[in-house]
């Protein structure tokens, strides 16, 4: 019997040894899920996963007076296309999460929408004018703001780069911003000359139109000057360019419906909407 306990007690000693062994690893293997990061720890990237925003216009519409009957379609219209901006500007919004510097979303999406506001503002105000007071002051609406949805609509330069996990390349800096210089001049295709014979009902309003594609041009000719150095290479592209491309495919639009409600509408104008710099 006198032999039997040092084996007994040797058993033991291993198995405690071994419940041991056991309890330490188990700690060690908690304190280290403490200490790094545990399956829920991607929880603190769920702001990369937030939407970038949405964008928010003042109403319009309750800030007219009485429309009169003979201009309802025309305002109806332009109410129509002042929703349909916002709408692109939103979709522009998802588009380019994570492009640019800290101030792409003001320059290339808040900017250039106010500018189409604008046009579309001042010509509801045309059209009732036409029968009734104009009034005066809509261009007061015409800014928008971004309403930031989480981390990517924040228009700063951490949001832009972290809203899509972007790397530091996706972020434009002062080191890859475009230099100084002259800004050169929008050149646009010209449209008077491709449009064919004008019905007398439609000559009023393609007029109106063909001036607003210049106005246009002239709006992208001062914010090429105002915004030299401004952005990164393709600033110009984003901000100006496209913006106006956009703005001229809705007024060349609305020359060939204007055109095509008493005479055979024009085909293919659009191709005339892009426009280049010439430096």
């Amino acid at each position: 019997m006198s032999r039997g306990l040092p084996k007994y007690n040797k058993r033991r000693v291993a198995l405690v040894g071994g419940v041991a062994a056991v309890a330490l690893t188990g700690a060690v293997v908690v304190n280290t899920a403490l200490a790094g990061e545990s399956p829920k720890s991607g929880a603190t990237n769920a702001k990369t996963l937030a939407g970038p925003g949405t964008i928010a216009c003042p109403d319009v519409t309750g800030q007219l007076p009485a429309v009169p009957a003979s201009a309802k379609a025309e305002v109806d219209r332009n109410l129509a296309l002042l929703q349909t901006q916002i709408d692109e500007a939103n979709k522009r919004l998802v588009d380019t999460v994570g492009q640019g510097g800290p101030n792409f979303v003001q320059n290339a999406i808040l900017g250039p929408l106010k500018d189409k506001r604008v046009a579309t503002l001042n010509r509801i105000e045309t059209a009732i004018g036409r029968a009734a007071a104009k009034p005066e002051g809509l261009e007061a609406f015409a800014p928008c703001a971004l309403n930031a949805g989480g981390n990517a609509g924040q228009d700063t330069g951490a949001g832009a780069g972290a809203g899509a996990g972007a790397g530091a390349g996706a972020v434009e800096t002062p080191a890859n911003q475009a230099g100084g210089g002259a800004a050169g001049t929008i050149s646009c295709p010209d449209v008077a000359s491709r449009l064919p014979a004008i019905p007398a009902s439609a000559r009023a309003e393609v007029d109106r139109n063909l001036a607003l594609l210049q106005t246009q041009i002239d709006e992208a000719d001062t914010r090429l000057q105002n915004t030299v150095g401004q952005g990164g290479p393709n600033f110009v592209q984003n901000a100006i360019l496209g913006p106006l491309k956009d703005k001229r495919v809705s007024t060349i639009d609305r020359i060939a419906i204007s055109i095509g409600r008493t005479a055979a509408k024009p085909q293919g104008l659009e191709a005339l909407a892009a426009c280049t710099v010439n430096r």
